[in-house]
């Protein structure tokens, strides 16, 4: 048994669509869509909390679309959380419908690892996701 590649996706999100969500919704939109933690990151970034923001979208979109079903079938945003591992390399750690879907791919006998890369270049964020199924 070898690892294999079970999910992949990406996604580009323009900044600007982002800051005007936060200025319309507020913090309304903020809990509903981002975990206390990636709220917490962006808070600490003033200067550039719209493109942490967007970045954080961006993987949650990305993971969406790795996992094959969008936002349905139980995937909400705010059961995809944007983490650092003790490395400092972005992760994701899921909860919900978000955790159900990813266990549900993965085959017997495998374990998952989420892969990510996030990147921005004002007024775009854009995130890659890989899923792989190694051999436990």
């Amino acid at each position: 048994r070898s690892p294999m590649i079970i999910g992949m996706g990406n996604d580009l999100t323009n900044m600007d669509r982002i800051a005007n969500s936060l200025e319309r919704w507020g913090e309304k939109f903020e809990r509903r869509c981002f975990t206390d933690v990636e709220r917490a990151k962006a808070d600490k970034r003033p200067f550039t909390r719209v493109g942490t923001f967007a970045k954080r979208w961006a993987a949650k979109e990305a993971f969406a679309k790795a996992v094959g079903t969008g936002f349905s079938r139980g995937v909400f945003h705010k059961d995809i959380g944007v983490v650092n591992a003790p490395s400092g390399a972005p992760t994701l750690r899921l909860t919900g419908g978000a955790a159900e879907r990813l266990a549900e791919m993965v085959p017997q006998g495998h374990e998952a690892r989420i892969h990510i890369t996030l990147t921005d270049d004002h007024p775009w964020a854009q995130a890659f996701v890989i899923i792989e199924a190694l051999p436990e």
